[in-house]
């Protein structure tokens, strides 16, 4: 049976084929070497950075560069003069035509089957690697926007403020945006004269924030996340801005002490937390999805945490909410989830990645606020401690406190009887 993601593909060959009479088997791969392409998102270019190692396609590494942080991912070519670019675990590519000048073009393209969202289109150009202007024609940065920012957001609905930590070098600019579901990843950008650009793109949707210091060194600007997703923001510097504790935003309704559920597994066999295999150990339970970058980067963290620690009496559970609300296709993107990062432990599927479709399939629960959610069960089966969003190394001191709090509270655990 042909997955969702072997029919795309052939069908994007043929088109290829179709529409490259003029190209040639033999036609030279892709420059080695670092790249600069710009997403048209809305009415914004919004830049990234990529670097490619490999003078053929079967050796070649499609690497994001964003700061510090780095993302590697699979090259495959598909006709004389196209690219398929897999975004990881997340079901999305980037599908370009290498042209006859060394410039690539396409689009980001959704892969969930029957998703009919926007595609971004993009160029990319070799041997750049700025990212909003090139060095030497940028205004002089009129202020230094480096420390904690609370931002306040304007939204629709009610939302709790963010914080942003940023970095400034000259017109060099680096940071996080952190809010309560986890952080944006490392952002890039640059500060001239009384304005500032941030860009990110690490394999979910980009993200730009865009904004204006003001005179009284406030921020005013607007984030956006993918094509839609517009937010407008206020910004004063804050060294003691805080986001609510992560450890009390979720919780146990009244009446409860224990968390039940029976969901299927990849295979289709139904598990659940009164199986023998979870009687008297520290059970963890991540509540995830493969499109949510914070849940990566969560897995990331309790896949090796649990493979080095599931000797001592403790076990792992992560329920996938997907997409798609279909076995077979959770099957395949829960299935390159725990290929990635090692997963040893149980992988569920729970539905459709939706808060409300969470909280019914989870009732124990106040209210399902964000993907990840991190819950953790004593021996007795009893719920010790949720743990709402994950923010990640970026963070620098808020993620070390976690590393810390997480491993002191799982010894603790793991000690009792």
């Amino acid at each position: 049976m042909k997955t969702h993601k072997s029919l795309f593909l052939t069908g994007l060959l043929s088109a290829s084929l179709l529409g490259a009479t003029a190209a040639t088997p033999d036609k030279p791969f892709v420059r080695e070497g670092i790249w600069r392409g710009v997403f048209t998102l809305n009415e914004s270019q919004v830049p990234f950075n990529f670097e490619l190692k490999g003078k053929d396609p079967e050796h070649a590494v499609f690497t994001l560069l964003n700061g510090s942080r780095r993302d590697d991912f699979h090259v495959q070519r598909i006709g004389a003069d196209s690219l398929f670019i897999k975004m990881n675990t997340y079901d999305a590519a980037l599908v370009a035509k290498i042209k006859d000048d060394g410039k690539i073009t396409g689009e980001y393209r959704s892969l969930v089957p029957n998703f009919r969202g926007n595609a971004l289109p993009f160029s990319a150009e070799y041997g750049h690697s700025y990212r909003f202007a090139p060095p030497g024609t940028e205004a002089a940065p009129q202020h230094d926007i480096s420390g904690k920012w609370d931002l306040t957001i304007y939204s629709k609905e009610p939302t709790p403020n963010r914080v942003g930590l940023l970095k400034q070098q000259g017109n060099k600019l680096t940071g996080v945006i952190m809010s309560v579901v986890g952080d944006s990843r490392e952002l890039e950008g640059t500060v001239h004269g009384d304005e500032f650009e941030l860009s990110g793109f690490t394999g979910p949707s980009p993200i730009y924030i865009k904004g204006k210091i003001n005179d009284d060194k406030s921020l005013t600007g607007e984030l956006s996340l993918g094509i839609y997703n517009n937010i407008k923001f206020d910004g004063s510097k804050n060294a003691a801005a805080e986001l609510p504790d992560p450890y009390a935003l979720t919780f146990l309704k009244e009446g409860y002490k224990k968390l039940d559920f029976s969901l299927p597994d990849l295979d289709g066999k139904t598990v659940s937390l009164s199986d023998g295999k979870y009687k008297g150990k520290v059970v963890i339970v991540e509540i995830i999805g493969t499109w949510c970058p914070n849940c990566t980067d969560q897995t990331s963290f309790l896949s090796p945490w649990y493979n080095k620690n599931k000797d001592r009496g403790v076990e792992a559970i992560a329920i996938g909410f997907e997409q798609k609300d279909d076995l077979e296709y959770a099957r395949y993107t829960l299935g390159k989830l725990k290929e990635k990062y090692n997963i040893q432990y149980d992988i569920l599927f729970g539905g459709i990645a939706d808060k409300k479709v969470a909280s019914e399939k989870l009732p124990a629960l106040n209210r399902m606020m964000a993907f990840p959610t991190t819950i953790i069960i004593d021996r007795k089966g009893e719920v010790r401690q949720i743990h709402t969003g994950y923010t990640g190394e970026i963070t620098g001191k808020y993620y070390q406190d976690y590393v810390a709090r997480w491993n002191k509270d799982l010894d603790a655990l793991i000690a009792e009887k």
